[in-house]
């Protein structure tokens, strides 16, 4: 159970809670997968999705990290 628990509580969360975390995400950047294509292609559609996408997760993971964790060395 330890496997499924660890990363989790290491980031302030539950299992549960994070799972909703990870899917909101994913299905964010699915999103917005889609519509870098489409700009691929029709280079006036989507121009900012990919970025404000970007910027966007980036500041949620940062935000609603809980603050009384200690940040974890990124390297392991």
């Amino acid at each position: 159970m330890k496997t499924f628990t660890e990363h989790p509580a290491s980031v302030g969360e539950t299992y549960f809670q994070h799972m909703r975390t990870s899917f909101s995400f994913g299905i964010r950047m699915l999103v917005s997968g889609i519509g870098c294509f489409l700009h691929g292609i029709f280079p006036f559609l989507c121009v900012k999705t990919g970025s404000k996408t970007i910027t966007t997760l980036h500041d949620r993971m940062v935000t609603h990290r809980d603050k009384r964790k200690q940040p974890r060395d990124l390297r392991t």
